[in-house]
């Protein structure tokens, strides 16, 4: 554990010693110790959660004297997000998988918000008591002061004629009255509202038609219809103020690439296109205006501020800690204090305070607590050919300790499919490079991160190239000699859960083992789920899955011919299947659909429920469950030594 606020973390109880030899599984299966770091707005004050083996907490830690000011207990809950409204009011996000009484469809997960008073320790719901309204909220509050107070604003579901309609709500974190803003119609999908808590902005979505409309509330307070855009798969956004901090700053994609584009209010044409290289924008804590950008660039973590002296203070930041990725995570209002999330092999995953005025950085704590630093293992970045000649960009982790040969072998594919690997800490990865395994990490095609070429050479290609994209990146390293050919398995959870089960029945003879966690298994009966969740076969996620997976919809035999659970029958290697009970973004049906397959196939197959437990593993006790029988399993099938 580090010098500096490590200390006072330990001062509050909390584990803080560090095993002198490999640490066990438990350490990486458990949830971080440290998570979700948030300084106050006037940085006197830091909030986290933190998690032990017995506990699970928010605390709020005073800087001055390292006083814990206030603790909430947290071990039932599952922990999505903190945010300060103010000085006194912590702002905290949590969900729960349920199904509502007389709502249609099944278990869905619901978001609930609540601001927590540091002075008192009173915690209050937000979206309570309000007619018509259900308390739950979709999407990220927003943060303003009105009248020299702050303000939430949250969209939530509002019911006209039984009829849920995404609305605008107002809350006061000090006493917790929520009422409605604006009533939503049924395609409205978000809202904008000014730095003076003005509502300025509404996006709607037309599902069947693929249509996307904006609309903006001008000076005078009247609606002007902005514009329509025809968007069948990707759906434009609001995503916050422009850079004067009246416009409204929107994401379309327009002639294959992605756009922002700063919207006026008084309904004159919009503001010239800003390319947007961008993977995350920053906005300023008082007026809201962008600010600054992240970009994740081939392997580096890049920030940009638009103002030279902003910018320059960045990348003194970075320079503080040298050939590490260090990223943004709260501030003051000021910005002269700053909490960043350091990994690299040097500091191992850590939250550290920077102080701009003290030119100084202090550790915060280690966010995995027992793991000793020089367990870290950096992922390596290298390419390889594709059988028809596609780079592949991927990552390499080798175990320490053992030399590159003829090492056993694990393909860790990713979820998404449009999505992608990186360089930051990933707790699997870790575990599994720390029981002597090498991990290789494909960005195989269709994933995001290297170009719009490059998502669609993976159109069509699900169960196909997509696939063997993979196992290409199994022969290239066993030509090199780091891999022994007979020792390579596959374990991939989402997509990269179908990825594992398609590597066992579609790719034959590349792997001696399987291990899948949510994965889909059955495409024709997954595309039936998705139109009963949208109530229509037109809408934008199945629009979406029939553009990767080459599909005419449910009804599409050919996707027989890639669906693990049609092709039971050719699977020769075991299986393991984990998968929670309170999935809504792959049914857990689509398991027990496997395993059934399986069993009348007289397959090797283990099945492993994770019962209240969701798509991300957000339980310390199952998701410790889940690596635990998932490292059993390949221990005795994949021996690492």
């Amino acid at each position: 554990m580090r010098s500096g606020f490590a200390s006072l973390l330990c001062a509050a109880s909390l584990a803080c010693a560090v095993g002198a030899h490999a640490a066990p599984l438990e350490v990486y299966g458990r949830l971080p110790f440290l998570e979700q770091v948030q300084i106050s707005p006037d940085g006197t004050e830091l909030a986290f959660v933190a998690t032990t083996e017995d506990t699970r907490r928010v605390l709020v830690k005073r800087l001055t004297d390292g006083k814990m000011l206030v603790g909430v207990n947290a071990a039932k809950t599952k922990l999505r997000d903190l945010q300060w409204a103010d000085n006194n009011h912590l702002l905290i996000t949590t969900s729960t998988t349920t199904a509502v009484a007389g709502l249609e469809g099944g278990a869905e997960e619901w978001y609930l918000l609540n601001a927590l008073d540091v002075t008192s320790a009173k915690l209050s719901g937000m979206m309570q008591g309000v007619p018509d309204a259900m308390n739950v909220i979709e999407g990220e509050p927003l943060i303003r002061r009105v009248g020299g107070k702050a303000v939430v604003f949250s969209s939530g579901q509002n019911f006209v004629n039984s009829y849920g309609t995404i609305s605008l709500f107002r809350s006061d974190p000090a006493g917790g009255h929520t009422s409605l803003v604006q009533q939503g119609t049924p395609d409205t999908d978000g809202w904008m509202v000014g730095a003076d808590g003005e509502v300025i902005a509404e996006s709607r979505y037309d599902q069947p038609h693929g249509r996307w409309t904006l609309r903006v509330r001008d000076a005078s307070g009247h609606w002007r219809l902005s514009k329509t855009i025809d968007a069948p798969i990707e759906r434009p956004s609001i995503e916050g103020l422009g850079r004067d901090g009246k416009s409204v700053l929107v994401w379309v994609w327009e002639n294959e690439t992605s756009i922002l584009h700063e919207v006026p209010l008084d309904g004159g044409p919009w503001g010239e296109a800003m390319p947007d290289p961008y993977d995350g924008l920053i906005f300023d804590a008082t007026t809201h205006a962008l600010i600054g950008a992240m970009r994740l660039d081939k392997d580096e973590l890049n920030y940009t501020f638009f103002d030279p002296a902003s910018d320059h203070a960045w990348k003194l930041i970075q320079r503080a800690f040298p050939h590490e990725r260090v990223e943004l995570m709260s501030w003051t209002a000021n910005r002269r204090k700053i909490v960043v999330k350091v990994t690299g092999q040097n500091d191992g995953y850590a939250y550290a305070l920077v102080d701009m005025d003290a030119k100084k950085a202090d550790w915060i704590g280690d966010i995995y607590a027992d793991l000793p630093d020089a367990e870290v293992v950096q992922p390596t970045p290298f390419s390889y050919k594709a059988a028809d000649g596609l780079e592949i960009p991927a990552y390499l982790t080798l175990p320490k300790g053992k030399p590159a040969k003829a090492l056993p072998l694990i393909v860790l594919p990713h979820g998404g499919p449009e999505s992608r690997d990186d360089t930051d800490f990933d707790w699997l990865r870790e575990a599994l490079v720390s029981r002597g395994y090498a991990v290789l990490q494909p960005n195989f095609r269709g994933s995001s991160g290297y170009g719009w070429d490059f998502v669609q050479a993976g159109f069509g290609q699900w169960g196909r190239k997509m696939q063997t994209d993979l196992s290409d990146g199994v022969r290239d390293l066993v030509a090199k000699g780091t891999v022994d050919p007979k020792r390579v398995c596959i374990f991939g959870g989402s997509y990269g859960g179908y990825a594992a089960l398609a590597g066992a029945a579609l790719d034959k003879g590349v792997y001696r083992c399987a291990v899948d966690l949510a994965g889909i298994s059955d495409i024709r009966r997954m595309l039936n789920w998705v139109q009963s969740e949208h109530r229509s076969s037109k809408n934008d996620t199945q629009r979406y899955w029939d553009r990767f997976m080459g599909a005419k919809g449910p009804d599409d035999h050919d996707m027989d011919l890639i669906s693990p659970a049609d092709q039971a029958a050719k699977v020769e290697i075991p299986i393991l299947i984990i998968h929670g009970k309170d999935d809504t973004v792959v049914p857990y049906e689509q398991s027990q659909v496997m395993a059934d397959a399986l069993k009348r196939n007289n397959k090797p197959f283990t099945m492993v429920t994770l019962k209240h437990e969701d798509h991300w593993l957000s339980k310390s006790d199952t998701r410790l469950q889940a690596i635990t029988a998932a490292v059993a399993f390949l221990e005795a099938n994949n021996p690492p030594n």
